[in-house]
This record gives structure tokens, C-alpha cells and sequence, in this order.
């Protein structure tokens, strides 16, 4: 499978869960490493009962030998013998955490695998929370280290939904620098991301205001209950065309985002087909339909406007940078046509805002009004990609000049070239 992918120009990311095991706490079912040696393989209270950081009741202790070998063996082996590219780590912060402690990005496990010759030379991204409080650590890796970026998830999210000032969400477009430059890390390091395998999909953010997880048979217990998410009036399926417009729209000012946003960009799949899970935030313990892609159910105009975003991220070396913004390398503009600053930044009642880094304009509006803006000077800029149209594709590229007032349509991404 890794040789057919490589074949196609495909790399692997494998997802591994080197944190907790199938076996349960101290009461229940002994499979393996309980077995063996519990106190060897797991974070052990002085009573002999597990100090749980997982929430699953078995949590590895990442400062143990046996462990730092376990881990370390494994991933070699799937480097070595499979050629997989890389690494997504579950819950990540666990290996930062020896017996389940304070968290220290140089503990015993991460070290091991940030120093081991092969391990050092592939791709690892960290999932920087675990079940804890003390555990989320976004920003808190190491240099070798990339991260799902989760207060990119949440800016994004906020920022369509017309939530707080445009100060967080300005940091994470321009690649979270305030998370990475400290441990001499590159703006690659953040994995932005809106949506994931955990929680909604695309679709179920902009349709269900909580989760609907009934089936998965914890009484709704189950999955996140801070999603961050709209409904636009009605929650689930809607017959109103105005309302499915509406998500549809936003839903491709949010990939829009996304894909335009300095960083690494990842995309769930099926997003681009507008796959639904009905709400259920927490499917992986249903292998059924819930969770499966519905091919006959695909939006192709979605999958289109996708397209050529990436394309155009993909062909401009200023969209997809690999150092931080300096001084003076970017323009903050205000939609009244200056630059932004000073209470701009906090205030709750803006929704807009303009950012031009080379020869690239990128207009955000979330609110639900049009708004009336006006572009820097310079130019004359050309539209690239338009929210507004079902394909991304603009209705027209006459050029615009410089200083010139456009109206932005509600919840609209527009995105201008300059010569």
C-alpha cells in the first residue's frame, strides 16, 4: 500500500495511539501488558490503580523504559520496513508526561524519538492535548515537532460564526508565530486545520448547534460538547434553500480560509464532498453508514471550489511560506480603508478584515450584512477566487484599482491578485 501511494506522489502519515492500550483499568479485562509487567508499561498511583490522563483507564507511563523501547521499536520498524513517511500522535501530550505528570517537552519518550536516527528524519506532528487540563499544550513541542493547531480550529470557527475581535484570528492566518518562532520552529509546524475525525464534519458544523450522538449508546455523554458550531436557524437537514445556500456558502469561505492561511493545511476527508455524519461527533465506535462516504451523495461544485484553491495556494510561493511574517511584510487593512490597528484588534464588533502579503489580497467578511470596503492602494487587483460562486471561479476579473470600494457579500471570502 506505502509503494502504490509513494507510486502516485502520495506520502503516508501513519496515526499511532502510543499512549493507552485495549486492556482497560486495573479491574478490568488483563490482555497483555498488565499481564506482563503493569507496573512497567503503565502510570501507576500509590495504590496500585491507574493515575488516568487518557480518560480510557490505562494510560502508558512515558517515562518508563520498557515504554521509551516499545514506542520506539514500533515506529522504526514501520519506517524501516514500511516506509511510512511520518507520524500523527494521539493524544501527545501523554508522552511529554512521565507517571502522568507535569508535562516537559524534553521527557524521557519525546526526546527519544526526537534524537532516534530514523525517527528524527520523518515527519512528526503532535496532537497536543490529551484528557486533561494540564495536558493541553499547544505551542508547548519541541523543535522537531509539528502540531495540530487547535486555536487555529477554534479562530476559524469563532470568526465565521461572528464571535470575539479579529486580533486571534489574524495571528493564526499568518501562521501563529506566537505559538512556534519561540522554539525556533517554522510556520509548517502549525497544522491548521477547521475540522478533524474527531467532531463534526464540514457539513455538521454548519448544521447542528450541539452533537447528536444517541446512537453511539453513552446517552449523548460521549464526544466534545465545545464545538464551536452554527446552525443557521434550524438545526440538521434543511428543505430551505436559503439555509442550505447559507452553510454553503460558509462552508467554502471556511476551506477558503484554510487553504490560504500560512501553515500546513489539512483537510478532512470528505469535507470538499460535503459529507454529513448527521451530527454525531464521535463516530468511531459505529462501522456503519454514519461514518462512510456516500459517493452518490457528492457535491461536485464543492469539490471544484476545493480545487482551485489548493491549485492556487499550491502555485504561489507567498501562500504557502516556510518563514514568519516580518515587520512591514504584511498590511493589516480595515474595510473603511486604512490600516488596522490599535482597539481594532479587541473590539467585538468588527468582522472584517483585509490581509495583503505580496502580491496576494485576501478580504474575510463574517457578518451577516454586506459590507462596503475599500482596497488598499496599489494594484490594480484581480479577483482569483470568490466565495460567493458555487466553483470558487470569480463572476468577473476586471481588474480593480487601488483605493477603489467594493461590496462584500455576507459571510464572503475574497481573494485578488495584483501584478
Amino acid at each position: 500500500m506505502v509503494a502504490a501511494l509513494h507510486a502516485a506522489g502520495i506520502e503516508v502519515i501513519l496515526d499511532i495511539v502510543p499512549n493507552h492500550t485495549a486492556e482497560g483499568g486495573v479491574g478490568g479485562t488483563t490482555l497483555s501488558y498488565r499481564g506482563l509487567d503493569a507496573p512497567a508499561y503503565y502510570a501507576l498511583r500509590s495504590d496500585g490503580h491507574d493515575a488516568d490522563i487518557t480518560g480510557t483507564g490505562n494510560t502508558l507511563d512515558a517515562g518508563s523504559p520498557t515504554v521509551i523501547r516499545l514506542v520506539c521499536d514500533a515506529m522504526r520498524y514501520w519506517v524501516t520496513a514500511l516506509g511510512v513517511d511520518g507520524f500523527r500522535i494521539d493524544l501527545a501530550s501523554v508522552l511529554g508526561r512521565p507517571g502522568s505528570g507535569p508535562f516537559d517537552p524534553h521527557a524521557p519518550l519525546l526526546t527519544a524519538i526526537a534524537v532516534d536516527p530514523v525517527l528524527s528524519t520523518v515527519k512528526l506532528i503532535a496532537e497536543p492535548w490529551d484528557a486533561t487540563g494540564e495536558g493541553y499544550q499547544v505551542g508547548g513541542f519541541g523543535v522537531a515537532w509539528s502540531e495540530w493547531n487547535g486555536r487555529y480550529r477554534d479562530a476559524v470557527r469563532d470568526f465565521w460564526r461572528g464571535h470575539g475581535g479579529i486580533g486571534e484570528v489574524a495571528s493564526r492566518l499568518a501562521g501563529s508565530s506566537d505559538l512556534y518562532r519561540i522554539s525556533g520552529r517554522r510556520p509548517w509546524a502549525s497544522i491548521n486545520f477547521v475540522t478533524a475525525h474527531d467532531g463534526f464534519t464540514l457539513r455538521d458544523l454548519l448544521s447542528y448547534e450541539r452533537k447528536h450522538n444517541e446512537a453511539n449508546g453513552e446517552d449523548n455523554r460521549d464526544g466534545t460538547d465545545d464545538n464551536r458550531s452554527q446552525n443557521f436557524g434550524e438545526e440538521g437537514e434543511t428543505t430551505s434553500p436559503v439555509r442550505a445556500a447559507a452553510r454553503l456558502a460558509t462552508a467554502r469561505a471556511m476551506l477558503g480560509t484554510l487553504l490560504l492561511s500560512t501553515g500546513t493545511p489539512m483537510l478532512l476527508g470528505g469535507d470538499e464532498l460535503w459529507r454529513t455524519q448527521r451530527g454525531n461527533n464521535n463516530a468511531y465506535c459505529l462501522d456503519d453508514e454514519t461514518s462512510w462516504v456516500d459517493w452518490s451523495l457528492r457535491d461536485g461544485a464543492l469539490a471544484a471550489f476545493t480545487a482551485r484553491a489548493a491549485a492556487i495556494r499550491r502555485g504561489s510561493p507567498a501562500l504557502h511560506r516556510d518563514r514568519f511574517y516580518r515587520d512591514g511584510e504584511v498590511l493589516w487593512w480595515h474595510p473603511e480603508g486604512r490600516r488596522l490597528g490599535g482597539a481594532d484588534w479587541h473590539g467585538p464588533g468588527l468582522h472584517t478584515l483585509g490581509l495583503l502579503r505580496g502580491e496576494w489580497l485576501l478580504l474575510l467578511h463574517a457578518g451577516t450584512d454586506a459590507v462596503a470596503a475599500t482596497l488598499p492602494p496599489g494594484g490594480p487587483f484581480t479577483p482569483e477566487l470568490d466565495s460567493t460562486r458555487s466553483d470558487g471561479v470569480p463572476s468577473g476579473t476586471r481588474p480593480l484599482n487601488g483605493g477603489s470600494t467594493i461590496t462584500l457579500p455576507p459571510r464572503s471570502l475574497l481573494l485578488l491578485r495584483a501584478p
